[in-house]
């Protein structure tokens, strides 16, 4: 599959990887794998969100990319992952865990980071004996597990049932995307960016959103709007942060503060004034800072392998 067309230069333009893999997942879907930065290095693992792809990333990659080793995959439909007709919590699971095991020794943990449905792949894959025998330690950016679509923030209206529905709609809707225009672009931003994000940052998301498939953005709104991980939330046991930005409005911070409420071994958990749904484009020193802060105190030269 060709690389979708996304940004080709500046700082928000996708690095090459070292290598590329595909990885099976349990039920065969197969995905796309990059891995950025030496062999050897602390290993780091990306998980994007809905209607996105590895080039989400590009910030991270580029700063983590020169003394960890980055590896990070497209979420089956999006970018150079192929279309699967299963759109679960239980796949997205199956398919963390098919990365972990293909690209990490036998006992040797990363830090996970995940991104909106990236997070909450995380914690459908919390309980798992793959993921808990390769994951060191968490940062869940701009995550929710349960009452996504209630909680949404996109429809300026009173919340209640005609929001809910309304906003079910909208997030599901079939309709196109059409090319990047200034007014997609200006839709894009209100919902998902804080109002003073970069006209570049913003076409940067764009263009990452508008690659993705209309039916594989239906399909994934499906599951997202039915789901109900709080029982993930409890079971990741693995020392977690937490990232929210004060305006986002697909997942507001009420969630974040209930992650907080519950996680069993959360280390920190920020709020960032003016930051949308987009923590890592749109405050990526931050989030690059926090996952090199949990490597340094939970992973770092301390990889455990089996036989250490």
């Amino acid at each position: 599959m060709s690389r979708p067309a996304y940004v080709t230069s500046g700082p928000y333009a996708p690095p090459a990887p070292a290598r590329e893999l595909t990885v099976r997942s349990a039920d065969g879907a197969r995905l796309h794998v990059e891995v950025h930065g030496p062999e050897g290095a602390p290993p780091v693992v990306l998980a994007h969100g809905w209607t996105c792809s590895t080039a989400f990333w590009a910030a991270q990659i580029r700063d983590l990319a020169a003394d960890h080793r980055v590896i990070a995959y497209d979420q089956r439909g999006h970018g150079r992952s192929p279309v699967s007709p299963t759109c679960t919590a239980e796949a997205l699971a199956d398919d963390l865990e098919a990365v972990l095991s293909a690209t990490l020794a036998p006992g040797e943990k990363a830090v996970v980071a995940g991104h909106s449905m990236g997070g909450m792949t995380v914690l459908a894959a919390a309980a798992r004996p793959r993921f808990r025998a390769h994951t060191a330690a968490v940062l869940l950016c701009s995550t929710g597990s349960a009452r996504l679509v209630a909680e949404a923030l996109v429809l300026p209206i009173r919340a209640g049932r005609v929001r809910t529905w309304l906003t079910a709609r909208v997030l599901g809707s079939r309709a196109p995307l059409g090319p990047v225009t200034p007014l997609s672009l200006r839709i894009l931003k209100y919902a998902t960016m804080g109002a003073a994000s970069a006209p570049a940052m913003v076409e940067a998301c764009g263009r990452v959103v508008h690659g993705c498939p209309r039916e594989v953005r239906h399909a994934w709104s499906r599951m997202l709007e039915a789901l109900d991980l709080e029982n993930g939330v409890r079971e990741l046991t693995v020392p977690t942060e937490v990232v929210v930005g004060t305006a986002d409005r697909l997942t507001p911070p009420v969630h974040t503060r209930a992650l907080v409420a519950s996680l069993p071994h959360c280390v920190g958990s920020t709020e960032l004034p003016g930051i949308g749904h987009m923590t890592p484009v749109e405050a990526p020193e931050l989030v690059t800072g926090k996952i090199r802060g949990l490597v340094a105190a939970y992973a770092g030269d301390t990889q455990v392998r089996e036989g250490a």
